[in-house]
């Protein structure tokens, strides 16, 4: 047996892999060619012109309430990063416009400050920049069991996540498919649900269960609120694909598994439109994160029923060039929704959920097959 000292240098290389990879995950997110080859599904999805606006385009009221916290628009400015030196930035940008602009915000993963307390500090940017916004910590749920090389995250662990960027709500992401793929991957899952059950019992903050791009199925979107999340961020299909972000650093690393395995498995998932729909049934209220580009995706995705929008590379990328840049993709962002709210006769964001809406083509077979059309409100 190993002496605890002689262990030392193994537990150093795996922390700083673990460092190491979050850099890669930001570069090849931000720079490769990693989205889905299968869209989200906004293309099936069709809002009912109204040609009598009720109100002015500048009164139209985007502010909404999400877990107890009123927003000033619903988006997210989804979980991407932190573990790593450039994370920092990223993360103090991101942070900055939420604060700004009265958005939420969602962390990276914190395993890697877990087990390296001294990039904490890459996380804790965020609530500096942002004393008042809406952060939403994140673990992952393979690391909630124990694993090859290391012990599950415990309560602890889960309550050092919390306070390390005091956060109003805590992730608890659901990556599967990207550890399947991923080089070094946790591929371990016996005991995940209980674990995930001790995990939300024990959170002192609300729990969202996070997809993080292959969809929540109606009979897990019923189970995860079984056990007592308080909202789900279905992560569908569509927007970038982790699958294909560990294909590229399999490839860098001669793992010709990792490289295989992430093509195949690039556009494996549920459309996040039919994800939406199909979560919906739990009654909880959803993210609709995966492959969200503008506003008028965000209207589709209000209008089926999500209670906000999470967005992630196209935020990245504005982040990488400065808060200028980012500022105008949200302006942007925030002024095509109110014109869609506008061009269905809303007066605010909420009533876009009882607007008439259309769902047809690809999206529509996987919802008349899946058997999630019978019951559902609206057009179809």
């Amino acid at each position: 047996m190993r002496s605890e000292r002689n262990d030392e240098p193994a537990r150093a290389k795996d922390l700083d892999e673990v460092e190491r990879r979050k850099g890669e995950h930001l570069t090849v997110a931000a720079y490769e060619d990693v989205e889905a080859k299968m869209g989200p599904g906004w293309g099936d999805v069709h809002l009912v012109h109204e040609a009598l606006p009720r109100t002015d385009l500048s009164k139209v009221d985007l502010s909404v309430d999400f877990l107890g916290r009123g927003l000033r628009a619903p988006l997210v400015i989804a979980a991407m990063t932190g573990g790593h030196a450039m994370a920092a930035e990223v993360n103090r940008a991101l942070a900055r416009a939420a604060e700004r602009h009265g958005l939420a915000m969602g962390l990276g993963s914190q395993r890697a400050a877990l087990r390296k307390p001294e990039l904490a500090h890459t996380y804790a940017v965020a609530r500096e920049a942002a004393p008042t916004a809406f952060l939403i910590a994140n673990i992952g749920a393979a690391q909630l069991v124990a694993q090859a090389k290391g012990a599950p995250i415990g309560e602890p662990e889960l309550h050092a996540a919390i306070e390390m960027i005091r956060a109003d709500a805590l992730a608890i992401h659901l990556n599967f498919l990207e550890e399947s793929v991923q080089t070094e991957g946790d591929r371990r899952a016996s005991g995940v649900r209980e674990a995930i059950a001790r995990a939300v019992a024990c959170s002192s903050v609300p729990v969202i269960a996070k997809e993080t791009g292959a969809g929540i199925g109606r009979e897990t979107a019923l189970e995860l609120a079984g056990v007592g999340f308080s909202a789900l961020d279905v992560g569908g299909l569509g927007g970038t694909s982790f699958a294909s972000v560990e294909a590229v650093r399999a490839r860098s690393k001669g793992d010709m598994r990792g490289m295989r395995m992430g093509e195949v498995f690039r556009d494996w998932g549920m459309p996040t439109v039919v994800s939406i729909l199909a979560a919906g049934k739990a009654g909880l209220p959803i993210i609709a994160t995966g492959g969200v580009r503008s506003g008028l995706d965000a209207a589709k995705a209000l209008a089926l029923g999500a209670s906000a929008v999470g967005v992630a590379r196209p935020l990245l990328t504005a982040a990488l060039e400065g808060d200028e840049a980012v500022d105008a993709w949200i302006a942007q962002f925030l002024d095509e929704l109110r014109v869609a709210a506008f061009l269905t006769g809303c007066t605010s964001i909420n009533e876009l959920r009882s607007v008439a809406r259309v769902v047809t083509g690809e999206s529509r077979r996987w919802l008349d097959d899946l058997g999630y059309s019978t019951g559902l409100r609206g057009s179809y």
